[in-house]
């Protein structure tokens, strides 16, 4: 039985853990947390060890990994003092919360005999996995304009949002991964647009709720990206990719397939209400692959700290041509 050690006990946490604890071959041995309500609550429930300093989870000889879930300011210097142990890790986005930190940690991680999981946990959906394995099997032929719609549910709290690092950073990264996995061309231009049509004070703190962003390859593949911070009908993520011999695309999951059909049309079931549960599968099937593949078979992982440093880029390059309303070329950041 793996003994893992868990960094953070808010929500993500709380799913990684659940289905850390839910696998056959593993066990939360460990919480770390700074809030000590927080961390002993969780221990209690989990019947595990309990440490306030991350010192003592790393001089700690009976864990096997560790899974970051804390604060992203914490994830950059975590990532460093875990990899000196030589254990694998699994850490949520971001590894840093700038290009500076994220070169950081793959140096560290380069250095040492750890390997490296990192968390954008959508390309392990098994929607979007079938989706790229056509693409890769030419079935629609050559790729050349992709669509992606993710609309976020309910509205995050301004309090959250205000220091989330902007909609791009915060939110958009998940679809910038995405695109570069399913396009497999590295991005060469941006240009991004947005406003405030939800909550107005966004526009203080030089972010938007509402935004429309297209990337450019190159090779000269389009994707095409909107994101809205809250809908009326609940979480929205949908991918239309469109090749010379076809389309492919990739709908919203809903809770049920039930139709009800009337004289006042087709009635379906309404979108999840949020990422957790429609990303429910995805965050099981990443923890098993850190699990199953990385720990124990020493695998690849599917998602590395470099991903993370790519689609960092792009959304700092994004967030210059929001900001000065301008297309920016990737070799400008």
């Amino acid at each position: 039985m793996l003994n893992i050690c868990l960094f953070g006990a808010g929500r993500m946490a709380q799913d990684h853990a659940k289905n850390i604890s839910h696998h056959s071959k593993s066990k939360i041995y460990c919480i770390v947390e700074p809030n000590t309500e927080r961390g002993e609550s969780f221990s209690n429930h989990y019947s595990c060890r309990y440490y306030n300093d991350p010192k003592d989870a790393f001089s700690d000889k009976n864990i096997d990994a560790f899974v970051i879930c804390s604060n992203s300011a914490t994830h950059c210097e975590l990532i460093i003092e875990a990899s000196r142990t030589g254990k694998p890790i699994f850490c949520e986005k971001p590894i840093g919360l700038n290009i500076s930190e994220i070169e950081q940690c793959i140096d560290a991680l380069n250095k040492s005999q750890s390997s490296f999981l990192l968390g954008f946990n959508r390309r392990f959906d098994p929607d979007f996995q079938r989706l790229k394995q056509r693409i890769t099997n030419n079935d629609i032929g050559r790729a050349y304009l992709l669509a992606i719609t993710s609309r976020d549910h309910p509205m995050p709290p301004f309090s959250y949002l205000k220091d989330s690092g902007g909609i791009f950073h915060d939110m958009t990264i998940h679809d910038f991964d995405l695109a570069y996995w399913l396009l497999d061309d590295p991005v060469e231009e941006v240009y991004a647009t947005g406003s405030c049509n939800i909550d107005p004070r966004l526009d203080e703190v030089q972010d938007a709720d509402t935004v429309i962003t297209i990337l450019k390859t190159k090779s000269g593949k389009i994707c095409h990206i909107n994101n809205t911070r809250d809908t009326s009908y609940g979480y929205d993520q949908r991918i239309e990719v469109t090749g010379m011999k076809g389309m492919l695309k990739a709908k919203n999951l809903k809770p049920t397939s039930l139709e009800l059909s009337n004289e006042s049309g087709f009635i379906s079931d309404t979108c999840y209400h949020s990422f957790p549960q429609r990303y429910e599968n995805s965050y099981r099937l990443e923890i098993n692959h850190f699990i199953d593949d990385v720990i124990i078979n020493k695998d690849k992982p599917f998602v590395t700290a470099t991903d993370g440093l790519y689609a960092t880029r792009i959304a700092n390059a994004v967030k210059k041509s929001f900001m000065e309303k301008r297309r920016v070329l990737m070799s400008e950041v």
